[in-house]
């Protein structure tokens, strides 16, 4: 799973900030019934993480899931600003733009665990921490 991809790269969740990018079960829709990023987020505040969240259209959504257990950021920069550990869940294009550079920027320790397999493994796992589903 995910979430255990993620504790190889940085270890122990407790007190660490991990961002979650897409909560929607796929792009295009605000629909989380049934998404994977509710388990993923659930397991990471039982691990004690200090979860971030964004999405580009199912915040509202996530709200009456997740309350005041997660924070909710305004755009992608501010989900990973500060971030030990990034989690990408659905494949919005807007995820798709991010530049290895901005995860070197804005995370402060940048480890990406790619769930949809939209980087490119290979150039990613030689400049930061990176796994991705099927690939590592």
């Amino acid at each position: 799973m995910v979430v255990e991809l993620a504790r190889e790269l940085i270890g122990d969740f407790r007190g660490r900030r991990v961002s979650v990018l897409g909560l929607a079960f796929k792009p295009g829709t605000d629909d989380v019934r049934d998404a994977v990023s509710i388990k993923i987020v659930r397991k990471l505040l039982e691990e004690g993480a200090k979860v971030v969240v964004y999405d580009p259209k199912a915040m509202d959504n996530a709200k009456k899931i997740f309350g005041g257990d997660v924070e909710y950021a305004g755009s992608v920069e501010d989900c990973l600003k500060n971030s030990e550990c990034a989690i990408i869940v659905t494949e919005w294009d807007e995820f798709k733009n991010i530049k290895l550079e901005d995860f070197m920027r804005l995370m402060r320790n940048p480890a990406v665990v790619d769930d949809r397999r939209i980087y490119d493994s290979n150039v990613y796992s030689r400049k930061l921490k990176f796994k991705a589903i099927g690939f590592n």
